[in-house]
């Protein structure tokens, strides 16, 4: 038997309803874990980027004041 065939035969609130609450109880660990990951991956990324950044302003900005002293 096809899993359509299966899912025909039932209710609409078994599809809609039922079933993703058991994918959810079942695999809600799971998700959470991931979706954590990826917002932290996420959040680490952009500190990384605003510190890049603000090292090559800091480094510009001094590089641009202080060019009797030549180079570093």
């Amino acid at each position: 038997m096809a899993v359509r065939e299966i899912f025909a035969g039932l209710p609409w609130w078994v599809k809609w309803i039922a079933l993703p609450l058991v994918a959810l109880a079942v695999f809600g660990g799971l998700i959470a874990n991931v979706v954590g990951f990826v917002i932290g991956l996420l959040f680490k990324m952009l500190v990384f980027v605003a510190l890049i950044g603000g090292l090559i302003f800091v480094v510009r900005k001094f590089k641009g004041s202080s060019n009797s002293r030549g180079d570093w």
